[in-house]
């Protein structure tokens, strides 16, 4: 199973460089996904010591397969990062968060991340918990649903979709969401930039996994994990993440913002890696 997972690092030069790798430092990694920013964190400097974050139990088997030549320098923790809490007396020289899905979490079509093949709705990123894609499309009340897609997604036919679903429902599969929402949507928006479901998929995902509660709630903890000077760096993949670590970076008396202009993928990157053009990265300072 860990040899499915691919994830290329969004990033990496701006991330590596904003962390400041210093020999001896202690830094960690809140979504290590298969340890692809790990591996460039650990090979920067010399005894440098890691602690890996991941819901994911995939992730984390595929990350300790990655930096199995670290094993002395790395441990790991499997949860939330917003429930994760260091010993009393251990502070971090630098803090990264990239808030992506793995590739691997959408090309594995039993996770349900994904439209694109039939899957389950499933949508966890730890399958430890309960709530699942198909209980929120099976069983929420259509003005729920609406919700749902308009602030989580930021969906302009969530009324349209919403009323649809239940219409429909129950569903089994990604697939047949996916073909019900297109049938419902009108033709310009069917041929557009994008699938017309991407939103509502977008947004069932955040809220399964209560991502931005979860951002929020690490926001609020993660700078008192820092050593004075220390560096926190967080990736975002749309404009409701970003907006949250702009405002608290900015609000937060323990930080210094570094990016006073968020940082984005080199047009050779994406080329390289399309899933980096909607990256954007920002980096702060704890200060004293």
């Amino acid at each position: 199973m860990t040899a499915q997972f691919h994830h290329v690092p969004v990033l990496a030069e701006p991330t590596i460089a904003g962390l400041a790798i210093t020999s001896g430092g202690i830094y960690l990694d809140c979504t290590v996904g298969g340890g692809g920013h790990s591996s460039l964190i650990l090979q920067a400097a010399e005894n440098v010591r890691l602690v890996g974050i991941d819901r994911d139990e995939m992730a984390i088997a595929a990350a300790s397969e990655k930096l199995q030549d670290y094993q002395n320098q790395v441990s790991f923790w499997r949860g939330n990062f917003c429930e994760y809490q260091p010993a009393a007396d251990l502070q971090f020289d630098g803090i990264l968060a990239d808030l992506g899905v793995s590739s691997t979490q959408f090309d594995v079509a039993e996770r349900g991340f994904s439209f694109r093949e039939a899957g389950d709705l499933d949508m966890r990123m730890d399958n430890r918990q309960t709530l699942t894609a198909a209980e929120i499309v099976n069983h929420y009340q259509e003005v729920e649903l609406a919700d749902i897609f308009f602030k989580l997604g930021e969906e302009r036919l969530s009324r349209r979709i919403a009323r649809q679903i239940v219409e429909k429902r129950p569903f089994k599969t990604t697939l047949e969401l996916a073909n019900a929402i297109s049938a419902c949507v009108p033709s310009s928006y069917r041929h557009g930039r994008i699938h017309p479901a991407t939103r509502t998929f977008q947004a069932l995902r955040i809220a399964v996994n209560r991502e931005l509660e979860s951002l929020e709630k690490w926001l609020a903890v993660a700078p008192n994990w820092l050593k004075v000077g220390g560096k926190i760096v967080v990736i975002t993949f749309h404009s409701l993440e970003d907006r949250i670590v702009k405002h608290t970076f900015r609000e937060d008396d323990r930080l210094q913002v570094i990016t006073k202009k968020v940082i984005i993928a080199t047009d050779e990157e994406n080329r390289a890696n399309p899933r980096a053009r909607s990256a954007k990265l920002r980096i702060a300072q704890r200060v004293e």
